[in-house]
């Protein structure tokens, strides 16, 4: 494997400790392997963002991290424990959420009732009123339509109703998977403020995106998924300046 890693970028950040590490993470389906020792880390109050061509895995690493596929070999850890042998709902529960592609809302359920289902916590913790109210707040749009069914939204209303139904579940990290698939340039545009609103928080993000431009903008670094393995990473300005990036991503010659 051959990693680019751009100065000052990769490996720290602020000199903070890493919250979520994947260190040489190898998935397979069946005898076909997906990543090849994949290795990055993510902070809390950092956007990172995971670019790549289709079929190089991103969805992969994510499912992974979320406990949906069991590694081949590698570690996973959460707060310096590991979470690569822990079922999806255990992973869930120690602090990581996963929103997964085409957003999978309950669409006879009203927005309040969607909410409601991600707050449920199996060790007890209240209704998620509070969280609930908050996600309000972050997404105001939802608020206005908290009583009406999640299919009568708007594709961009959709997606937020997902990120907010993964946020009342008080995640350390979120992971989103191409967030803005299928959306129009007005509502890409909102959603991306609003994953920079979730940095200020302090929620880690860990972003896959085919919107190779606009993930760069908003995140803290990024890496570069091809065939299954990172050929590089390093902050994501330093990225949106590479050559490589700019001719084979951004349609820049």
């Amino acid at each position: 494997m051959s990693v680019v890693t751009a100065p000052n970028g990769a490996s720290t950040r602020n000199g903070s400790t890493a919250l979520l590490r994947v260190e040489a993470l190898s998935v397979a389906y069946g005898k076909a392997r997906v990543l090849h020792d994949v290795s990055l880390d993510l902070r809390a109050g950092e956007i990172v963002t995971v670019i790549g061509p289709n079929g190089a895995g991103k969805t992969t690493l994510v499912s992974a991290v979320a406990g949906l596929l069991r590694p081949a070999s590698g570690t996973i850890t959460l707060g310096g424990k590991r979470i690569d042998r822990q079922s999806a709902e255990r992973v869930a529960v120690a602090g990581v959420r996963l929103v997964p592609e085409r957003r999978h809302i309950f669409t006879s359920l009203t927005v309040r009732q969607n909410l409601a289902v991600g707050a449920f916590r199996p060790t007890g913790g209240g209704s998620g009123r509070d969280d609930i109210e908050r996600v309000f707040a972050l997404f105001p749009a939802l608020a206005a339509k908290a009583n009406q069914l999640g299919g009568q939204l708007s594709g961009g209303q959709q997606q937020m109703l997902a990120i907010g139904r993964a946020l009342v579940g008080r995640p350390r990290v979120l992971m989103l998977d191409e967030p803005t698939i299928g959306l129009a340039p007005q509502p890409v545009a909102e959603l991306f403020d609003r994953i920079v609103a979730l940095r200020a928080a302090g929620i880690a993000v860990l972003l896959v995106e085919q919107n190779v431009r606009g993930s760069l903008a908003i995140a803290d670094r990024a890496y570069l998924l091809e065939r299954g393995a990172v050929v590089m990473s390093g902050t994501a300005s330093a990225l949106a300046a590479d050559q490589r990036v700019l001719d084979s991503y951004l349609g820049v010659s």
